[in-house]
């Protein structure tokens, strides 16, 4: 559980995020949407640790985040960034392995073999353990990215372990942003906090359990994906009416331009 209460992040005298009070648990997916600018970012620099707001506190499991060390939090929460550039040529299996080393101490060389193959088994990336990263198809790397994040939360149990990713499916096809979420999801489902930022509201629908909605830094919206994205606040946030379509079922839902 990752609770933030009385946020505030200022850049240049603009505040960029103001959030009174915020939980986020384990047990389903919490897709964060907005428009560009919305703060989507910014909340999940502060969720992760990475960044300390101006104001306010964030907890994991009534912990302050700032109080637990570096390498205790690494093996508790996980963060994939937006974009990863490698400075020098790696395998997938060694990439994956770079997950591993908040462990080294806590593991044994076995455990962090098996971590790995069962990272890359569930990204779907075995059958690549050899390839260099910079020979993949952006689909196929970026899945190898996600295996290294599943691999450092291995060893955590599900309950206590936080997977954040940061517009995991940006640029992909069809094909690699489903197989992404499908990963999510599942880690979700089986206890893990689970946040993902995501540009395309139809993803949120089909795979989120939980949308919540940031614009100019602030929370307006928090529910369920299907019941929060309608057709009034989403033209009213992105700026744009919309037309909702739907499909057979609540999680088969696109958003067109009237």
């Amino acid at each position: 559980m990752i609770e933030a209460r009385g946020i505030l992040v200022r850049r240049r005298g603009r505040r960029i995020l103001d959030i009174d009070a915020l939980a986020i648990g384990g047990g389903g997916l919490t897709c964060l949407v907005g428009p560009n600018g919305a703060g989507k970012s910014t909340l999940v620099r502060v969720l992760s640790g990475e960044l300390v707001p101006d104001r306010g506190i964030v907890r994991l499991d009534g912990q302050e985040v700032g109080a637990i060390g570096a390498a205790a939090l690494a093996r508790r929460r996980a963060v994939l960034p937006q974009a990863t550039e490698l400075g020098f040529p790696l395998t997938v299996e060694e990439l994956v392995g770079l997950g591993r080393i908040p462990h080294a101490g806590h593991a044994t060389w076995r455990d962090d073999a098996i971590a790995i193959a069962g990272a890359m088994a569930e990204a779907g990336v075995a059958h690549l353990a050899g390839r260099e990263v910079h020979t993949l198809s952006g689909g196929e790397a970026q899945r190898a990215h996600l295996a290294r994040v599943l691999a450092q939360l291995t060893g955590t149990p599900s309950e206590r372990a936080v997977l954040i990713l940061d517009e995991p499916t940006s640029s992909l096809d069809l094909l690699h942003a489903h197989a992404i979420l499908r990963v999510a999801a599942a880690r979700a489902r089986a206890g893990a906090t689970v946040i993902a930022v995501l540009h395309d509201l139809s993803l949120a629908v089909r795979w989120g359990d939980r949308a919540i909605v940031l614009d100019a830094g602030t929370v307006i919206a928090d529910g369920v994906p299907a019941t929060v994205l309608e057709e009034e606040l989403v033209g009213r946030v992105w700026g744009l009416p919309v037309r909702r379509l739907s499909g057979r079922d609540s999680t088969e839902m696109a958003f067109v331009p009237r």
